[in-house]
């Protein structure tokens, strides 16, 4: 018996310790696991991070980038195109000192700081439809002040029925009586009766430009010549091949020439009015009778002359 129970027992202690065994597998496997997550802890929060980390990198790294301009570039194209959160506005604001004064005034070759750049795949993007449509809806309540503002403007400057009868009596009298009055008092002909001679621009050998630069009058030694228009005598006195010679500064900025006269009636820096004798006609210088050499120039000098007779036609002299 004690030989056989010894053989029993043994056979229970092998069941034991095997239960013993098995037990002890199952209680270290969940203590493995739980160590096993304490122990590996930075992973998770690795793959967690990094993504929450990029976008602070992206953003800090945009903020320090910078662009330079080219022709053609405005603020409100670069803010576009470089997707600058808050457009152009704030494009300038970071660039103020560059740009200067004047947004709207940028030249090629101009570096400047794309700070607050927004990513083009914001997850917030979806939203940004909603505001421009509130923005649409602002510019038609804008859009209404400005014509309700007109059409009282409008009424408070039109005139009463009293005075536009006024007005339309007025007017016909004012422009009539204006015209000729203007007209008469501002040129006049060089001198009285003027009869034509030797025209303007007729080709020649005898003028050293190749054409005569004046309009000749028929007028006897000592007819009495006058200013053609108001001005300042600039020349007075002998002209060599012009003989003696007066020259007037009119108030246009052209200049009357009169040459060949037989005495001269003003003094260089003498103003003048339309109609004031000047001197009288005779055949002083290189000439084959007397008469009246009268020129229009563009400048004081020879050679800047134009047409004489159609300057004071278009001036309302009748020759």
């Amino acid at each position: 018996m004690p030989a056989q129970a010894r053989r029993i027992a043994l056979p229970r202690a092998a069941r034991i310790g095997i239960a013993t065994a098995v037990t002890g597998v199952s209680f270290a496997l969940p203590l493995v696991t739980a160590m096993s997550a304490q122990a590996h802890p930075a992973p998770a929060a690795a793959v967690t991070a990094a993504p929450a980390a990029a976008p602070a990198d992206r953003a800090q790294a945009s903020s320090q980038e910078s662009y330079r301009v080219v022709s053609g570039d405005t603020l409100s194209k670069i803010a576009d195109a470089q997707h600058v959160d808050g457009g152009w506005q704030a494009l300038y604001d970071h660039n103020r000192e560059v740009v200067g004064g004047n947004p709207d005034l940028i030249f090629p070759g101009q570096k400047l700081v794309v700070a607050g750049q927004a990513a083009p795949a914001k997850p917030a993007a979806p939203a940004k439809p909603a505001q421009p449509s509130a923005q649409d809806a602002a510019p038609a309540t804008t859009a209404a002040k400005p014509q309700a503002q007109l059409e009282v403007q409008t009424e408070a400057a039109k005139p009463s029925a009293q005075l536009q009868t006024q007005l339309q009596t007025a007017a016909p009298t004012t422009a009539v009586a204006a015209v000729p009055v203007a007209a008469a008092s501002t040129f006049v002909a060089p001198l009285a009766n003027p009869k034509l001679g030797t025209a303007y621009g007729v080709a020649g050998s005898m003028w050293a430009s190749g054409h005569h630069t004046g309009q000749d009058f028929v007028a006897s030694t000592g007819t009495p010549l006058r200013a053609v228009g108001n001005g300042v005598v600039v020349k007075a006195g002998n002209g060599g091949a012009y003989g003696n010679e007066v020259e007037i500064k009119l108030a246009d900025g052209h200049y009357a020439e009169y040459a060949h006269l037989s005495s001269i009636g003003v003094k260089i820096g003498q103003t003048v009015k339309a109609g004031q004798q000047i001197g009288l006609s005779g055949a002083t210088g290189n000439v084959t009778g007397p008469h009246l050499h009268f020129e229009i120039r563009n400048g004081s000098e020879y050679g800047s002359d134009i047409n004489p007779v159609a300057y004071l036609r278009a001036h309302g002299v009748a020759l």
